[in-house]
């Protein structure tokens, strides 16, 4: 899987300019801060289309994508289903302002696979989503402190923008310039992995069942029931934010898997087919209290977007149980290989994996929670990535990103991706391990 190209590299005539022309434009070229490259360094591909579990950039460089939209691409880009049906409803139309049957089969798609949602109020992003269930916990508890872990990201709304550091739990201070402390006064940030002492003045619990924006890490066994536990002795919520995890674990997300039930639920990404789309969602009672039905206002002009829910319906309607399996019988298998090429190497490497999620932590110890996520050497990851490029792999560029092998990563394109990692290994052992 050689290639000449690599982020490190001069960027070839198409990229520089097309990086040029989005700098002049678009803050740090970028419509989201990540894509920019600021953790591992070099100049950004320009993606002009993609291909399953490849993307080609506009110089025509055939990539092996483990990025697939953060997470939003499940069964390849350009996926013939999804596209069949973008054209079908965009042949009637893009956005109506009224409720449309999409909307309504795809809301009835999640009542039926996750375990307790009987509701489903539909948005345009995750940040909506995590946003809105946060009010509605606070009016339905008449409280107003919300409890976060150190490590998720739910999103960049001013209250979940409070970092409090990994010891003791403190009232968040906040994590953005332009956010008033006041915004954040009532955010309490704690470590993942640890139960919290909630008290009754708080709201709601807010947590990603399985961490994936420190990297993965996965939860540890009883915390989730323990979240559960703990909210209901002090009368609190407890939000999942399945975001990520959400019909990518499998049809019933976390919930089905770590069997712990929430009070209210966040969707993105996958329920959207790759454009965009966010949920909250909960019982028939809880969602009672959100506008119309009730006195908590939500609203979004594209909210039940018809292309984004019929894509989003393509993709839940064209995964089955089985295909799940496979796939997390597929990244296991390729989590253990991984294990033992960086042990070979003499690589201190740790390679979490749960269900079809995974990444790599360049460090001695397994990580638990956001402070052993930052201990782990970013100098070597920065290596990891461009090694990783130079052989055509395109990594996350941010050691604290998932990746995402969906379904059509076979056992074919894996052994691409380790045939990469074999070769890269060799060279980020030369790597010094202190930033």
């Amino acid at each position: 899987m050689e290639t000449e190209a690599s982020a490190e590299q001069e960027a070839s005539s198409a990229t520089a300019g097309w990086w040029a022309r989005a700098r002049r434009v678009l803050p740090g070229g970028v419509s989201s801060p990540v894509r920019s490259h600021q953790a591992v360094g070099g100049t950004p591909v320009v993606i002009e289309r993609g291909e399953g579990p490849y993307v080609v950039d506009v110089d025509g460089r055939r990539w092996l994508d483990l990025v697939q939209s953060y997470g939003a691409v499940l069964l390849g880009h350009a996926h013939p289903a999804v596209t069949a049906a973008l054209a079908e409803a965009a042949a009637k139309g893009t956005t109506f302002g009224a409720t449309t049957p999409g909307e309504v089969q795809l809301a009835e798609a999640i009542c039926a696979r996750v375990p307790g949602v009987e509701q489903v109020r539909l948005v345009s992003s995750g940040t909506e989503a995590t946003m809105s269930a946060l009010r509605l916990a606070r009016a339905v508890t008449g409280r107003d402190r919300v409890v976060k872990f150190d490590g998720c990201y739910h999103g960049h709304a001013d209250a979940l923008l409070a970092g409090g550091g990994s010891g003791v739990a403190t009232l968040g201070l906040p994590g953005s310039a332009g956010v008033p402390r006041a915004a954040v006064a009532e955010t309490l940030v704690v470590p993942y992995n640890q139960v919290p002492d909630l008290d009754e003045q708080v709201a709601c619990v807010i947590v990603e069942p399985v961490a994936a924006n420190m990297g993965l890490v996965p939860p540890e066994p009883g915390f989730l029931a323990g979240l559960r536990e703990a909210c209901d002795r002090v009368g609190a919520l407890l939000v999942f934010d399945e975001v990520i995890s959400g019909f990518r674990l499998g049809p019933g997300g976390a919930t089905a898997s770590a069997g712990v039930r929430p009070d209210l639920w966040c969707f993105g990404k996958v329920i959207g087919g790759g454009l965009p789309i966010g949920a909250f969602a909960g019982s028939r009672e809880l969602m009672g209290s959100v506008a119309p039905s009730g006195p908590v206002y939500q609203a979004g002009t594209l909210s039940g977007n018809p292309l984004a829910t019929a894509a989003g319906l393509a993709v839940l309607r064209a995964v089955q149980p089985a295909d799940y399996e496979a796939l997390s019988r597929r990244v296991a298998a390729l989590a253990g290989e991984l294990t033992e090429v960086f042990a070979a190497a003499g690589v201190a490497a740790q390679v979490p994996v749960v269900g079809p999620l995974l990444s790599v932590f360049f460090t001695e110890q397994p990580v638990r929670d956001g402070a052993g996520a930052r201990a782990a050497s970013a100098r070597r990851y920065r290596r990891f990535f461009h090694e990783m490029a130079r052989r055509g792999v395109l990594l996350p560029p941010s050691p604290f990103e998932t990746w995402f092998p969906g379904m059509a990563h076979d056992d074919a394109v894996l052994g691409q991706v380790l045939e990469a990692v074999q070769a890269a290994a060799a060279v980020v052992a030369e790597e010094p391990t202190s930033d």
